[in-house]
């Protein structure tokens, strides 16, 4: 793009340098004295000085109330000095206005390049075409070719119709096997064609997801972004996804399309009554939604997801109302798939309740999140949502390991699910099963056959700098220029001076001492840098920003009020990203961080003044391996200090980071995709 031309003047709105004003009579006056009484001394004798055509008088009210009068030669030295720091002081004010202009022209620049790029993105937003346009059309594609290479010979009438055939049996799926067919030889695209004909491809699956959190309707965790990551690396694969909600007082319906009211109610069971439900529908994410409301129980008319006394109440009366739904409406998925202790309970009611109504080939899976949150309740609470507690308060189910008086329902969960997958992206199967169960060591290890450990990756949709809708100028690892237009947008934005300084970022997330993210934002402080702290979404932290907003000045900024839009131009904009831990689910935050070209850095400042973190030999994926031996040992000063005193190596690798596929379309579908082919199989 060429440079726009220079414009002075009225259209920067810069006023012109103000006519030259002569010096007050006083100060002219003073100097013209101290210029005679020099003259005086100089030949040593006073000369009278007469009034006529060369000379000049000046009237003085002095001490002595005389008059002072100059010769021509003295007035032309006072003339040529007073012109002289005139020219000075307009000089002075021209340069200060042409900086003021170059900076505004800068910000016109910068603004003008934004400007563009938006049109752009939106010009090929016009020309292009839907998803399910572009998925129809390699389906239609793809026939046509196979078409034409019949009719050239190179492929047999029986071998045409073999492969018309498999594209069709996977029509839904097709785009994600063959996304870039357009550009394909007919010998390269029979080459592709002959291997998906001989490559078994499973049947698409039917996935029901009922969980308590989902991102951006309802979140207060992890679990809310790992829902919809899930669901829509599922849905892309061309599998059938759908998420059944409560439909809380204070759902963010604007994360929902086509958000209605069904004109049917429907009833389910719970404490001895049969209750009436309101069903609303929606899209959020591309996945299908269904919100459950009880007509008369206000049990999610409340400001928090969970939090309360009767959190088993809420959330059995929900797994149980799912259930019932599923049944009336004729649905038979392939999986069931629910998350924490919150929807755990759906596992016992499934086996003891409705396996036998229509759903005998559908199987659990269980995904937990924090082992350390389970439930544990009087057995007779188990009768609320119609299930039999003589049955099931037994140390082989429900019955608590160590408060054997208790149910523990995140352990009916792990008993009575065909899967188990347990999240950490550091910890290997072995350690979270014998170490980190929290109590529940002994059922893990009876149920160990069914456990898998998984990590949490990127929604590639949301948090990808190349096409993130929030950012004034997209970039990736091979374009990364626009980072640089990110750092200068949010210094701008957080009234930052724009220089070279380094900026360090924080999304807050609640896991951090406050001490040590007190003491990690006055070492950024002291190494020069400018520091922004933002809380995170979910249930309010403003005592966290209290607590340090002691750190003033105009290189740190708290900002207590989480702004999505913000948090995405934080991370653009940072060059180092502070986290609590590389640890779930802290983790998520030191993988944006990497995808947005920030490097992780833990926040870890024990009182001794070491830095200790303890590592596993055997990281569980090949992305936490990547993480703890590129940053794991790296702490604040390092970063700050290689980042001014190694460039090219720093670049190389903050690109390199960049450049790793961290979505969920990689390594963590294949392994969420294993879990539901086994249980399919069973």
């Amino acid at each position: 793009m060429e440079a726009p031309a220079i414009v002075v003047g009225a259209a920067l709105g810069i006023r012109p340098p103000p006519r030259p004003l002569r010096r007050s009579s006083r100060v002219v006056v003073d100097r013209l004295a101290s210029c005679c009484s020099r003259e005086g001394r100089g030949d040593g004798r006073s000369k009278p000085h007469r009034e006529g055509s060369n000379s000049v008088r000046l009237s003085v009210k002095a001490n002595n109330d005389q008059e002072t009068y100059l010769t021509d030669e003295q007035r032309k030295e006072i003339d040529i000095w007073e012109l002289f720091s005139e020219a000075q002081r307009n000089i002075l004010y021209l340069n200060k206005q042409r900086l003021v202009a170059m900076e505004e022209l800068k910000k016109l620049q910068d603004e003008n390049e934004s400007l563009l790029q938006d049109i752009e993105v939106l010009e090929t937003e016009m020309k292009g075409i839907s998803t399910e346009t572009a998925e129809s059309s390699i389906f239609c594609e793809l026939l046509l070719r196979i078409d034409t290479m019949a009719v050239s010979g190179m492929v047999g009438m029986a071998e045409a119709s073999d492969l018309r055939k498999k594209v069709f049996d996977n029509r839904y799926m097709i785009s994600s096997i063959f996304c870039d067919t357009h550009h394909m030889q007919d010998t390269e695209l029979l080459s592709e064609l002959r291997l998906f004909l001989r490559k078994p491809v499973e049947k698409p699956l039917h996935v029901v997801h009922i969980c308590s959190e989902m991102d951006p309707i309802a979140s207060c965790g992890s679990l809310a972004t790992y829902v919809t990551g899930l669901s829509s690396a599922l849905k892309r694969k061309g599998n059938l996804v759908e998420v059944i909600l409560p439909k809380y007082a204070g759902i963010n319906e604007d994360g929902i399309h086509c958000l209605r009211k069904a004109e049917a109610d429907y009833e389910s069971y719970f404490g001895g009554h049969w209750h009436k439900n309101r069903i609303w529908t929606g899209i959020s994410s591309g996945v299908s939604l269904t919100l459950i409301e009880p007509v008369k129980l206000s049990y999610f008319d409340r400001d928090m997801i969970r939090g309360y006394p009767d959190d088993f109440e809420r959330f059995s009366y929900f797994a149980r109302a799912s259930l019932d739904y599923i049944v009336k409406s004729g649905k038979q998925p392939d999986v069931l798939h629910v998350h924490n202790w919150e929807t755990s309970i759906v596992g016992p009611l499934f086996w003891d309740l409705f396996a036998h109504q229509g759903l005998g080939n559908t199987r659990i899976v269980l995904t937990c999140q924090d082992l350390n949150s389970q439930c544990l309740e009087d057995p007779n609470k188990l009768e609320l949502c119609g299930l039999d507690p003589q049955i099931l308060h037994r140390p082989d189910r429900l019955q608590d390991n160590s408060k054997t008086s208790l149910v523990n329902v995140l352990k009916g969960g792990i008993v009575y699910s065909n899967k188990v997958l347990l999240m950490s992206s550091t910890h290997p199967r072995a350690v979270v099963i014998q170490g980190l169960g929290h109590g529940l060591e002994a059922t893990l290890t009876t149920h160990k056959d069914k456990v898998l450990v998984a990590s949490q990756w990127l929604d590639g949709e949301h948090w990808d700098p190349s096409k993130d809708i929030y950012l004034p100028h997209r970039y990736s690892a091979n374009h990364i220029e626009g980072k640089s237009f990110c750092r200068k947008a949010l210094k701008r934005r957080l009234g930052f001076h724009i220089d070279s300084s380094i900026v360090v970022g924080c999304v807050y997330d609640g896991y951090s001492n406050i001490d040590d993210l007190r003491e990690a934002v006055h070492v950024a402080l002291d190494g020069g840098a400018q520091v922004v702290l933002m809380e995170c979404k979910g249930p309010a932290m403003s005592s966290t920003v209290q607590a340090l907003k002691e750190l003033k000045g105009d290189r740190v900024m708290f900002i207590e009020t989480y702004d999505e839009a913000l948090e995405h131009l934080i991370f653009a904009g940072s060059d180092i990203f502070m986290c609590s831990s590389f640890h779930d689910p802290s983790l998520q935050i030191a993988i944006r961080a990497i995808k947005y070209g920030s490097a992780p850095v833990q926040i870890n400042f024990p009182s001794n003044g070491s830095r200790q973190t303890e590592w596993h030999d055997n990281p569980s994926t090949a992305l936490s391996q990547y993480i703890i031996s590129t940053y794991g040992g790296m702490s604040l000063p390092q970063a700050l200090d290689d980042i001014n005193k190694t460039p090219s190596q720093w670049d190389w690798r903050i690109k390199n980071g960049m450049s790793k596929v961290l979505s969920w379309d990689a390594e963590c579908y294949d392994l969420h995709w294993e879990a539901y082919s086994a249980v399919r199989k069973l």
